[in-house]
C-alpha cells in the first residue's frame, strides 16, 4: 500500500495526475502538463513536494570524522552553514545513495536522504555509527522545494525571509514562519535558484496554500523534476548511479576530499584517480527521436558500448538527451554514436554535462 506526504490532500484538491513513486503516491504532473510545469520553472518559480524524501540528524562527538568515514568528502573543516553534495560508498566501491549533508552546528548535521533508499541509508549509517553519535529521524516533518529565478522574490514576498545575501548549497536554521520553525536550504534538483523548505507535517499545507496564491508560482509534479534535472545532467540514485558504480566512473570526483583516504571503499576508488575503464556521459540526439532509458548506445561499428540510464525530450533545448556509461575511449565530448530504438539506429553525440548552464548563486559567502 502507498504512503503519503503531509501535502497529500492539497495535491487531490489540485486535481494532479497521481502515481506511485518510492512507495508514495505522488504528483505526477498538474492542470499545465509537464513541459509547461518544465517551462514555468525555468522563467518564475515551482512549488515541488519533496516530503518523501528522508531527513535526518546526525549529531554527537565526531561527527564529521564519522562523515568522512562513510563517505568520501572532506567534513572536518566544514563551516557552519555549508551544504555538500556527496555520496555513500560500500567496500566494493560502489555508491550506497547520493544526499546532502549540511552541518548546522560543530558536532550536528542535517542529511536529506532520496525516498527511495531513506530505510536502507539509515540502517547503512547506523551499522558503521559509534556510540558517540546519534541519530535523530526527522519523519515528522515535511520538505517543500521552492524553484525558479522568482524564488527568492517569493520567498521574501510572501513568507517575510529575505535571502539576498544567502549563498547557495548553505542553509538558514531555524526560521521562524508565522510562528513555525523551518529550515531553509538554498539549493534544489533543477539547476535554477530555489531553495528547500523543512517544516512540521502539521503546518505544511497552510505553507504550501500560502506561496500557490502568488502569481509567479505553479504547483509542479515529479515528471518536470526528471526532465529538469536531466537537463542538468543530475543523477537519479537506481539508474544513472547504483552500488556497483564508483563516484569516479560517474563523474562525481569533485564530491572527494583531497585528502579524505579512509572513506568506505577508499581502496578501488583512490586508485580510479589514474583512469577508470567507464565513464558517464551526456549524450545528445542529432537524429530525429526520443531515447529513454535502457536504449541501446552504439558505436560506429554498430556494436553495443552501453545502455543509456536516463534519457527523455529536453523542452529547454527541444531536443532529446540522455546519460549512460561508455568505454573511456568514446567519452570524448563530440564522438559520434548510435542511439538504438525499436531497431533504429538515431545519430547521437556524446555531449557535455550540465546541457545548458546552472542559473544557482554564487556558493562565496558576503562578509561584511
Amino acid at each position: 500500500m502507498s504512503r503519503s506526504t503531509a501535502l497529500h490532500a492539497a495535491h487531490v484538491s489540485l486535481s494532479a495526475k497521481m502515481g506511485a513513486f518510492a512507495g508514495y503516491d505522488m504528483p505526477l504532473y498538474y492542470g499545465l502538463g509537464v513541459k509547461k510545469e518544465h517551462e514555468w520553472v525555468r522563467e518564475n518559480a515551482g512549488l515541488f513536494d519533496v516530503s518523501h524524501m528522508g531527513q535526518i540528524i546526525l549529531e554527537g562527538e565526531g561527527v564529521a570524522e564519522f562523515l568522512e568515514r562513510i563517505t568520501p568528502s572532506a567534513f572536518k573543516a566544514k563551516k557552519n552553514g555549508r551544504a555538500q553534495y556527496s555520496v555513500l560508498t560500500n567496500e566494493q566501491g560502489g555508491i550506497v545513495d547520493d544526499l546532502i549533508i549540511t552541518r548546522l552546528e560543530e558536532n550536528k548535521f542535517f542529511i536529506v536522504l532520496n525516498a527511495g533508499c531513506k530505510e536502507k541509508d539509515m540502517d547503512w549509517i547506523k551499522s558503521h555509527m559509534p556510540d558517540s553519535i546519534k541519530m535523530i529521524s526527522l519523519a515528522d516533518r515535511a520538505l517543500i522545494a521552492l524553484q525558479g529565478q522568482k524564488a527568492e522574490s517569493v520567498l521574501k514576498e510572501v513568507l517575510g525571509v529575505d535571502a539576498s545575501d544567502m549563498p547557495y548549497m548553505f542553509i538558514m536554521p531555524d526560521v521562524d514562519i508565522d510562528g513555525v520553525d523551518a529550515y531553509i536550504c538554498r539549493l534544489g534538483y533543477t539547476g535554477e535558484d530555489g531553495f528547500e523548505l523543512s517544516v512540521p507535517n502539521d503546518k505544511a499545507e497552510a505553507i504550501w496554500n500560502k506561496l500557490l496564491e502568488h502569481d509567479a508560482v505553479e504547483p509542479i509534479g515529479l515528471a518536470a523534476r526528471d526532465s529538469l534535472r536531466l537537463e542538468m545532467g543530475y543523477c537519479l540514485y537506481g539508474h544513472d548511479i547504483d552500488d556497483k558504480t564508483t563516484p569516479l566512473e560517474a563523474d562525481l570526483g569533485w564530491v572527494m576530499g583531497k585528502s579524505n583516504e579512509g572513506f568506505i571503499g577508499a581502496d578501488v576508488i583512490l586508485p580510479q584517480k589514474s583512469g577508470t575503464s567507464r565513464k558517464r556521459v551526456g549524450i545528445r540526439l542529432t537524429g530525429k527521436g526520443i531515447a529513454r532509458e535502457d536504449a541501446e548506445i552504439r558505436n560506429e561499428q554498430d556494436e553495443v558500448i552501453g545502455v543509456l540510464s536516463s534519457g527523455g525530450f529536453s523542452p529547454t533545448l527541444n531536443v532529446a538527451i540522455g546519460q549512460g556509461y561508455v568505454p573511456i575511449d568514446y567519452a570524448q565530448v563530440g564522438t559520434r554514436v548510435f542511439i538504438n530504438v525499436r531497431g533504429r539506429n538515431i545519430e547521437a553525440e556524446i555531449a557535455n554535462m550540465p546541457f545548458m548552464p546552472a542559473k544557482t548563486k554564487s556558493m562565496k559567502v558576503n562578509v561584511s
